[in-house]
């Protein structure tokens, strides 16, 4: 394996310039992988594809917890100032950049591409590393609005870690502790951490399991509510902190088929009529 450092700027820089391309190039436009030369070293906070490829392997194996579910990976803001739309991404190898598409809704499925496996390739966005978060996105079809189910998050936390989805945290304050270094300790500890995202601010969450149901405690939502300015830099829920939850996926006596529903503190946009 080589060093990493694939400066941000390079690949940034590169991005733009391969759209005219694209258009001129069918192969390209058809998302077909390219041939390139990449001669700099990749930065340890980009994505690792080699890691996204376990963590999608680790939804097959343990497709059980959500076996009506698909697997696709999101894309989340995490400074205020980052425009979320037309986000690209590519893996970059030595010799090889691989277009990923990404849906309206900043989603996307990793192709799987060998020669990016043999490289090492690096997953690169046009957006700075620290303006986003990353997450796997696990959600089984038919649930009610405004719910989830448990074993739906369960996956996406173990493939999330083993992705290495999550990143950037303080050497002075572990946002996931240091003392928990694999999915199963991450995933199956309440000290786990393993933050959770609702699709508007949150009010409370709720759990049912049969005739079973319980609040969550305050201590589970916004991070645990007691996080000051200067530790938010270091948490990828730095401008969602009111968007997140933590679920008790570790503890077994809630089944994978609880839902945990979410009331939240804005109703949703109106439809517009036809």
């Amino acid at each position: 394996m080589r060093p990493h450092g694939f400066p941000i700027a390079l690949a940034l820089a590169a991005m733009p310039a391969l759209a005219p391309a694209q258009q001129a190039n069918p192969e390209v436009a058809e998302g077909k992988p390219q041939t390139v030369t990449v001669t700099s070293t990749r930065d340890p906070v980009d994505k690792s594809y080699r890691k996204m490829i376990s963590g999608m392997e680790r939804f097959e194996r343990e497709h059980a917890l959500a076996p009506q579910a698909t697997l696709r990976f999101r894309l989340l803001p995490r400074s205020p100032k980052v425009n979320m739309r037309g986000i690209t991404l590519r893996a970059l190898g030595d010799h090889i950049a691989v277009p990923i598409p990404v849906a309206e809704d900043n989603t996307f499925v990793l192709p799987r591409n060998e020669q990016a496996l043999r490289e090492d390739a690096a997953v690169v966005a046009n957006r700075k590393t620290t303006s986003m978060t990353w997450r796997a996105q696990v959600i089984t079809p038919g649930l009610p609005p405004g719910t989830r189910r448990l074993g739906d998050l369960r996956l996406e936390c173990l493939v999330g870690m083993e992705a290495g989805l999550v990143s950037n945290s303080s050497p002075l304050f572990g946002w996931i502790s240091n003392a928990l270094t694999t999915p199963e300790q991450v995933c199956n500890s309440p000290d786990g951490n393993f933050l959770f995202f609702t699709e508007r601010p949150v009010f409370s969450v709720t759990l049912h399991a049969g005739e079973r149901t319980e609040i969550l405690p305050f201590r589970m939502l916004y991070a645990g509510g007691d996080q000051s300015p200067g530790m938010l830099e270091y948490c990828d829920c730095q401008v969602l902190l009111d968007r997140t939850y933590y679920a008790p996926i570790w503890d077994r006596s809630w089944p994978d088929d609880t839902l945990v529903s979410f009331e939240y503190m804005i109703d949703p946009p109106a439809e517009v009529p036809p």
